[in-house]
């Protein structure tokens, strides 16, 4: 045989040999102790966040404020985490993903020991939005890692997995909270939540796989600026980042004046009741770690009418002055609220192929804002219209996800159109 038909032979064999996807799926190595990992940074995360949310009655009633200058101390953490999501994101993609998550849980928690021992209001606002801010190396962080180090069929899955976490630690913060607040005051019930995100926190990262799949990039900020220019002018991208704030609108407007509702007329709830009530955030756990199969069976965009009809129809229900309508109408809207935002924010980071840190951190960064606006908008439409005027701001919240979304369906169309002419 001739050397340059050897030599060719030889090549299309070598060419022919599939190339192996190390990344993590379920089942492969590594996988369990990673989804458990960010699991448990997502319940540290939430609990620490919302962590006065539940308690705000009491808060008002101790430094004699309304529900809209207490709603700050859920504000001024959701702000900060905003504020500071995209720095993070690019402090991350220069130390690594693992570096920045475990620094800013370390931070996170050392002011969570901190805060019950706030003297007053203007101090308890401040610890918060430290902690926000704290926190806000680990949104952008986690779904940058998993899109690194996980295979991309796997991706919906893992990071609903991840925002399963966001939802246990938001209903066993508020939960816990209630309860030990009922027999020990709220400063007590927030030292428990911190000794539960320490533990949470080491856990994680002893748990924690080491990136495989990372590649340091910089710090320089007009690289920053350039890959945050290039993904806002990326009308798919902007959809999305909308999508999340507008379904965290509904979420933080809702569960931050749930607790007045339930303790005035016609409910008169016990504070430990009315922290239990949030365990229906089980319905996020599940609806959120699911949402890959919503999306196989409906598309992207029909997840997304879906999760915003079931939303309003939960609107709609709580209405009611019947508690167990309110009950099933929190239950539709934690439901169709942890699914929309596991479709959007997986959309994200399947969409980005590059600076995927800062494009899952301008997503927090618009969903964050959205609970910002949500928890002191709601706040201010309850005090001045009731539980009927939170209940308007979120209906016209969904509307405008709908709204996108259908924008985002005759785009496709028209894109699908000039392919085939």
């Amino acid at each position: 045989m001739p050397a340059s038909t050897e030599a060719s032979t030889t090549m299309g064999a070598v060419s022919a040999v599939p190339v192996v996807d190390s990344r993590m799926a379920p089942g492969g190595p590594g996988y369990r102790r990673m989804s458990f990992a960010l699991f448990l940074a997502g319940v540290a995360t939430f609990a620490l966040l919302y962590s006065t949310q539940a308690l705000l009655p009491l808060i008002s009633g101790e430094f004699g404020v309304a529900a809209s200058d207490a709603s700050w101390t859920v504000a001024a953490a959701t702000g900060g985490l905003a504020l500071f999501v995209l720095p993070m994101s690019a402090v991350s993609e220069r130390y690594g993903r693992r570096t920045v998550m475990t620094a800013s849980l370390a931070v996170a928690v050392t002011v969570g020991l901190l805060v019950p021992l706030a003297p007053s209001l203007p101090v308890l606002v401040a610890l918060r939005a430290l902690q926000g801010a704290a926190l806000a190396g680990l949104p952008a962080s986690a779904t940058a890692y998993l899109a690194e180090e996980v295979r991309p069929k796997a991706l919906v899955t893992a990071i609903g997995l991840f925002v399963a976490g966001n939802s246990v630690g938001g209903m066993s913060g508020r939960v816990i909270t209630g309860w030990v607040a009922q027999e020990w005051g709220w400063r007590v019930a927030l030292g428990v939540i911190g000794a539960i995100a320490v533990a949470c926190a080491v856990a994680f990262r002893l748990l924690l796989p080491a990136p495989k799949h990372f590649a340091a990039g910089s710090l320089k900020p007009r690289v920053l600026v350039r890959t945050v220019r290039e993904h806002l002018s990326n009308p798919l991208m902007c959809r999305l980042y909308a999508i999340g704030a507008l379904f965290m609108t509904v979420f933080g407007g809702v569960y931050t004046v749930i607790g007045y509702r339930l303790t005035e007329a016609p409910f008169g709830l016990p504070q430990g009741i009315v922290g239990s009530i949030f365990l229906v955030y089980l319905v996020g756990t599940v609806s959120a770690s699911t949402a890959g199969r919503l999306v196989g069976r409906l598309g992207r965009r029909g997840a997304l009418y879906a999760a915003g009809a079931t939303t309003a129809s939960g609107l709609v229900l709580s209405l009611a002055d019947s508690l167990a309508l309110v009950l099933l109408g929190l239950v539709l809207i934690t439901g169709g609220f942890f699914a929309g935002h596991a479709v959007a924010s997986s959309a994200v980071s399947k969409t980005a192929t590059e600076g995927r840190a800062q494009a899952s951190a301008l997503y927090q960064s618009a969903y964050y804002i959205g609970s910002s606006a949500g928890s002191t908008v709601g706040a201010i439409a309850f005090h001045a219209g009731g539980w009927g005027g939170t209940v308007s701001v979120g209906l016209l919240a969904v509307l405008g996800v709908v709204t996108i979304t259908v924008l985002g369906t005759r785009a496709a169309r028209a894109r699908q159109r000039v392919l085939v002419a």
